[in-house]
């Protein structure tokens, strides 16, 4: 169903009718009358993200990020959602192997909250590592909703395994705020027809978060001399990637996307697209007041960044502009060719400029359009190639639901082993992931960009029957 039309609906009853019979979730870990594991409230909430800077919007049970939710791999859970704000809403639980009624996007069957109702989601968590959860609503050209909002928050599925030794763990969310439409830049890069690749409208932004404060703002960061300290880095921005540094100190990345890495590696700068995940063991042997932030001075100056603050230190927060640097994949994966799949689909995606008024870009995928485009058909136990072939001069986060993918190419070079959800396709580039298509329902695939996913930017993968 096309989700533009289910929101600019009515009528919900109607909305409702269109969609398609929805299957039963696969079980009941406890009935309905039970108390549920854990439970989220959706509704308007103020945050005071800096010196006279209040912003409001919708979070989950009034802060931002939302409550940390720990679960055990292979426990079934439990979660009561009950929608308090004015419109229908969705949560997605980010990362996980779990049926499609549950997973939380309308396009795959997953139902839409209602304002005012309470929707119990019934699952059991996998795979272990750092996932995430977050509203999976439309927003089109209305910045008050969806993940232009404060609705996200880290969920953690705890395994047997313990890939590393840590001191102290500390969870970092990314957001940007006070979104608004600016004219785009068009791109110096060309097609064949000597066209501009980029037109239209972007979303440009006045602050910035980590967790809930701007830099300056908050408490610090408070580490002592010596640990190791397991940080949790999340890009939960609507539209923008983000570079990290931290000066004085290097970032040892052991998981991406919440997946071990096969070759851990330390680097002084870090990249997150929208929606990826860092895992990031950093050793605290240099003592003082620092700055954790953006690369970027605007972007400090929006407040993207915190401070680190060492345990009998006190003075300003110091920064230091790291070596340039490119940040590259391949470098934390695994050099050996990945097994042949058994069948691969090519997709090739740009935008086509503003249609039928619209000052927004439309997204094509081989051509054609959300909804306006046929699923990708896949058979059970077979591995699958997806070529994304960027032919825009933006970059794109790619996200696969209910599965994870093996990154296999990126460029020229072949790579195995690192297996995410999210993958940063950069303009003109191509990129090869596999997936294993064993979980059997439908699959959204998509661009990450909320403005992206909006306009075109999205694709359904159906199981054979």
């Amino acid at each position: 169903m096309n989700r533009r039309k289910f929101l600019s609906s009515t009528g919900l009853l109607l909305a409702a009718k269109s969609l398609p019979a929805l299957p039963l979730p696969p079980f009941t870990p406890k009935p309905a009358s039970a108390k549920a594991d854990h439970a989220l409230r959706i509704g308007p909430c103020t945050l005071d993200i800096g010196r006279g800077v209040s912003i409001k919007t919708v979070a989950y049970n009034g802060q931002v990020p939302g409550p940390l939710l720990r679960m055990r791999e292979g426990v079934p859970v439990t979660i009561d959602v009950t929608n308090s704000s004015d419109n229908a809403d969705i949560v997605h639980w980010h990362g996980l192997a779990i049926d499609s009624y549950n997973d939380g996007a309308m396009e795959e069957g997953s139902p839409m909250i209602p304002a005012g109702h309470t929707q119990r989601y019934a699952f059991t968590p996998r795979p272990s590592g750092t996932r995430w959860y977050h509203t999976h609503a439309m927003a089109g050209d209305d910045l008050t909703r969806s993940t232009y909002t404060g609705q996200f928050g880290f969920l953690l599925i705890e395994g047997h395994d313990h890939p590393a030794r840590y001191d102290q763990e500390i969870n970092l969310a990314i957001h940007h705020w006070g979104p608004s439409f600016v004219p785009m830049v068009e791109t110096m890069r060309a097609d064949s027809s000597n066209m501009p690749l980029t037109t239209g409208s972007d979303v440009g932004y006045k602050y910035a978060t980590i967790n809930s404060h701007m830099l300056g703002s908050g408490e610090p960061v408070r580490v002592k001399e010596g640990q190791r300290v397991l940080f949790r880095l999340l890009n939960a921005s609507a539209t923008e990637n983000v570079v990290l540094a931290l000066p004085g100190h290097t970032f040892e990345i052991i998981a991406m996307d919440g997946n071990p890495v096969p070759n851990p590696k330390s680097v002084e700068v870090l990249s997150l697209a929208v929606a990826e995940r860092v895992d990031a063991i950093v050793h605290m042997n240099a003592p003082g007041v620092w700055i954790l932030g953006s690369t970027l001075e605007k972007a400090r100056e929006m407040g993207l960044g915190t401070v680190i603050e060492y345990a009998g230190k006190k003075g300003a927060p110091a920064w230091k502009d790291p070596a340039p640097s490119t940040w590259d994949y391949t470098q934390f994966a695994g050099s050996h060719v990945a097994p042949n799949p058994d069948d691969s689909f090519t997709l090739t995606f740009r935008d086509i400029g503003p249609l039928h008024g619209s000052k927004f870009d439309t997204w094509t995928i081989n051509n054609k359009s959300w909804p306006k485009i046929e699923p990708l058909t896949v058979q059970k136990g077979k591995r699958y190639r997806l070529v994304f072939r960027n032919g825009s001069g933006d970059q794109h986060p790619l996200h696969l639901h209910r599965h994870t993918f093996e990154v296999t190419r990126i460029g020229d070079k072949q790579i195995s082993g690192l297996r995410k959800d999210v993958i940063n396709v950069m303009p003109l580039d191509t990129v090869e992931v596999d997936f294993v298509a064993n979980n059997p329902g439908d699959t959204l695939w998509h661009c990450h960009q909320q403005l992206h996913m909006d306009y075109g930017f999205m694709q359904l993968i159906k199981y054979a029957d």
